[in-house]
């Protein structure tokens, strides 16, 4: 079992248009709803490939049902703890290149009973839990140390803990010592406070992530892949894509690791063979094993350090 927590979730409308003019009338090719959040795009992958997910998730007003209602519809095992303020909605605007405009509501401002609520939530549902994952944006009214308590709350029960989110709550989260975090390349750069531009780059940085606290790095570099940085080596992973939407890209990635055993170059090439379909697929939509499963993924233990990160 894979329990997820999605701190701010949203309802998510995703409208693919021809192009973006500012300020001219687009008319939509498609659009479609669903249900976002990181922690939930994991569960949502999860769920895809036949896997247990349990996903926590804080739910108020008619949005916060229509959220619900959605994810009963992916078959996964919600927890919901009621909140004041109503749930988000985001908008992804997505051109025919797979160019994303996004425009993300803050989300409702928990109060600091609802975020005890939501953190005693997620402690009762971890029994069966092998992994769980502290995954995107905090809502308003949360510290940056709001990840780092819940590793350390976690800590007792044995459960491993995935982290994926930006700025000062990852860095602060970083020192908990979670078992795996997950960043993107500009997520890296702004933990270490500079550019990077080669694999050598990437490394040294994960590395340093480690050096905090941290167990494994999962490195997410978009179209080039990704860098995978634990105790037992260093691999360097890739596979082409048609792209089509990166939204909840990075999430299946992470899912993939995990599904795989959350280890190793294996689980390294399951995890860039889910992202890569995802890429391929419309909105935020999790690939399933039919879109899984013909991805012809390059593990390499010896990357080569010069090499361009940037796309």
């Amino acid at each position: 079992m894979f329990v997820t927590l999605t701190a701010n979730p949203s309802v998510d409308r995703t409208v693919e248009v021809d192009r973006i003019i500012r300020g001219g009338l687009h008319r939509a090719t498609s659009a479609r709803v669903q249900p976002g959040g990181k922690g939930i795009n994991v569960a949502r992958a999860l769920v895809r490939n036949g896997f247990k997910a349990r996903a926590v998730v804080p739910a108020g007003g008619p949005e916060g049902d229509r959220l619900i209602s959605l994810l009963r519809d992916y078959n996964i095992d919600v927890v919901r703890v009621r909140t004041t303020e109503p749930v988000r909605s985001n908008v992804s605007l997505v051109e025919p290149d797979a160019t994303v405009t996004k425009v993300n509501e803050s989300g409702p401002r928990l109060s600091g009973q609802e975020l005890e609520a939501l953190c005693d939530a997620l402690l009762s549902h971890v029994d069966d839990a092998e992994w769980v994952v502290a995954a995107g944006s905090l809502p308003p009214g949360a510290g940056d140390d709001f990840y780092a308590d819940l590793i350390a709350r976690l800590a007792p029960t044995g459960v491993k803990v995935a982290v994926d989110t930006s700025g000062p709550a990852f860095r602060t989260s970083v020192k908990a010592g979670p078992a795996l975090v997950k960043p993107n390349l500009d997520e890296l750069e702004e933990a270490v406070g500079r550019p990077l531009d080669t694999v050598r780059d990437v490394v040294d940085a994960a590395q340093e992530l480690r050096a905090l606290g941290a167990g494994t790095v999962l490195a997410s570099l978009g179209g080039k892949g990704a860098v995978l940085v634990e105790d037992a080596g260093i691999w360097r992973a890739n596979a082409s894509a048609e792209p089509r939407s990166s939204v909840g890209a990075g999430d299946a990635m992470l899912a993939g690791f995990l599904a795989a055993g959350g280890s190793g170059p294996r689980a390294l090439a399951t995890a860039v063979a889910w992202g890569a379909a995802a890429v391929s697929l419309p909105g935020s939509t999790m690939p399933g094993p039919e879109d899984v499963g013909a991805r012809r993924v390059r593990v390499d233990p010896r990357p080569e350090w010069t090499e361009k990160v940037r796309e």
